[in-house]
């Protein structure tokens, strides 16, 4: 890193948390903090609800899923334009009608209080534990690959996000978003050119496609049915639906995005917008990492991308073996650069040189992950606690070794940028769900608007303290991430199906859905600890059996009172 990367960086980012604050300091009352004032226009709703959900583990992780795999992750969104156009149909308009501040709210009015305080506990668990994930994930690698210290990075990434959330709270994330998503798109379209640039003269992007093809990247569609293949699109259709509908439809992280909107039909384009521009999005950030992909076809790569990875087997007894590797992945990257300049100029002469040549590149690129595989054998006999899976640190290796100075310092900003989005978001609405929720529900004196404004800040910087204290005790638990993603899928699917009977099944009452969210809670625990489904498939099951039960119960348990309670915002 050079001066010039840390004055784009730094500039950035202050400049992100400066602009947010200014915009949008001195909120009146509860519904400019919360619902932003209701100023918000579609298309800062659609970039909001983008920024929400494209944390930094995005843009570090999907070139590298992209780099291994290859196209066929984008399949996981195709349920999402499908989810969209039910939410705007379903969920929206019942938001609005009630001119709720939470997603939960709804529920006491469809249900009663006892539902709606323990559907927003169900989120306030899963989304506090995500929050400091958001800032834990990017800041890890960026420790490992920069040298920082991690626990100084994980403050550094809350303190700013909290400075504007606290101060200008919904609004502040929406105007901020904005700017980080520009942030966003600018370093990665950079990127993308750049690396087209970066290949050899006569390799043009029609070539590096043909490249990437026949080393099995370009396959973006499969229609098996093999439940063990987890992207399909099936899966994508069926699965991603059920599941974008769980996260966009009642996670309050998301639901307070599209509840700032100026009107109905301003939120509706919002999440439209969204749901037309994600899957492209997807698509262009895999194709950044199938770019990089074939950029090193022609430039050399470490044997694991994971700086941590080189330095356990270093001062192990397994430095030599690991060296001898390095060796052999040189010898084929170089036999295989030069098949493939072969190939490009062999290409036109007919279709028997053709495949022959991408039977040969197949067979080179199968030694060379089979080296790979050798690798992080040694490296996991070297230190058991290093994490060998690299993909996280592929992009970030391409910036910075080959990208010029500045635009190091503009990438990693496109990096922190999107933690800071989606931990704002995170914070907001856990903010806004405990002041509303638990704490406004439940005061018995009536206080001022000013008094929940000031409520509402307090909580936002309670959680950003909780947030980063997760952060920094993260690395004392092994696969934090991924339980992180199975804590989500044990709770989303049942708050889906609380959500689906207020909707649909109007003869089901408060007790029964109560019980029923109890005991799906404990089966679906109970599933998980048993590993007899992916935990994937969870959100599926809590869903189909909080519905079932719910409806078996209200044929036993008496209703008392099926008139809506009385309440206020």
């Amino acid at each position: 890193m050079q001066t010039i990367d840390w004055i784009v960086l730094i500039g950035t980012l202050l400049f992100i948390v400066l602009y947010g604050t200014w915009k949008t300091q001195g909120s009146k009352n509860v519904q400019e903090y919360i619902r932003g004032g209701n100023e918000a226009k579609w298309w800062t709703i659609g970039l909001s609800v983008m920024a929400t959900q494209a944390s930094a583990i995005t843009f570090l992780s999907t070139p590298g899923q992209a780099f291994h795999s290859g196209m066929g992750f984008v399949q996981f969104y195709f349920g999402l334009p499908i989810a969209m156009v039910i939410i705007c149909l379903v969920f929206i308009p019942l938001y609005h009608k009630l001119k709720v501040y939470t997603a939960y709210e709804y529920l006491e009015s469809r249900f009663d209080l006892k539902t709606r305080t323990l559907t927003a506990i169900l989120f306030l668990i899963q989304r506090g534990l995500g929050a400091g994930i958001t800032i834990f994930a990017p800041a890890i690698i960026l420790s490992a690959v920069l040298g920082w210290d991690l626990t100084t990075l994980n403050i550094i990434i809350g303190i700013l996000v909290i400075i504007y959330t606290v101060s200008g709270g919904t609004k502040a994330v929406s105007v901020t978003q904005k700017q980080q998503m520009a942030v966003i798109f600018t370093g990665m379209f950079i990127a993308f050119g750049l690396i087209i640039s970066y290949l050899p003269d006569d390799i043009t992007f029609s070539k590096a496609l043909d490249i990437a093809g026949a080393s099995g990247k370009m396959e973006v569609l499969d229609f098996s049915f093999d439940l063990n293949n987890r992207y399909t699109v099936w899966t994508g259709i069926l699965g991603g639906t059920f599941l974008m509908l769980s996260y966009f439809g009642t996670d309050q992280s998301q639901v307070q995005r599209y509840l700032s909107g100026k009107s109905i039909k301003e939120s509706q384009l919002g999440l439209l917008f969204n749901g037309l521009l994600k899957v492209p999005m997807q698509f262009f950030i895999l194709m950044v990492g199938v770019m990089v992909f074939v950029f090193y076809q022609f430039n050399p790569t470490p044997v694991n991308f994971n700086p941590a990875a080189k330095e356990a087997v270093k001062i192990s007894e397994y430095n030599k073996e690991y060296n001898t590797l390095e060796t052999e992945l040189l010898q084929i990257q170089n036999s295989k650069e030069k098949l493939i300049k072969q190939w490009m100029v062999e290409k036109e002469m007919g279709e028997a040189f053709d495949v022959k040549n991408r039977v040969a590149l197949q067979s080179f690129n199968e030694a060379e992950e089979n080296i790979r595989e050798q690798a992080k054998t040694i490296v996991k006999k070297a230190d058991p606690d290093v994490e060998t899976n690299d993909k996280d640190y592929v992009f970030i290796h391409f910036i910075l070794n080959n990208l010029p100075k500045g635009l190091i310092g503009l990438l990693l900003a496109v990096i922190l940028s999107a933690a800071m989005s989606s931990t704002a978001s995170e914070l907001n609405a856990l903010a806004s769900t405990t002041a509303i929720d638990l704490y406004k529900r439940n005061v018995t004196e009536e206080k001022s608007d000013q008094h929940y404004v000031v409520a509402s800040k307090v909580f936002t910087l309670v959680w950003g303290i909780l947030a980063i204290l997760v952060a920094c005790f993260a690395n004392l638990f092994d696969n934090l991430i991924q339980l992180v993603n199975i804590i989500g899928s044990i709770f989303y699917g049942n708050v889906l199906g609380i959500f689906l009977l207020a909707f649909f099944i109007k003869f089901v009452h408060s007790n029964a859905t109560f019980v029923a969210a109890l005991l799906t809670q404990v089966i679906v625990i109970y599933v998980w600890w048993q590993d007899w489904l992916p935990f994937l498939w969870l959100n599926a099951l809590g869903c189909g059996v909080v519905i079932f039960l719910a409806i078996v119960l209200q044929l036993f348990i008496p209703t008392t009172n099926t008139s809506k309670p009385e309440y206020t915002t």
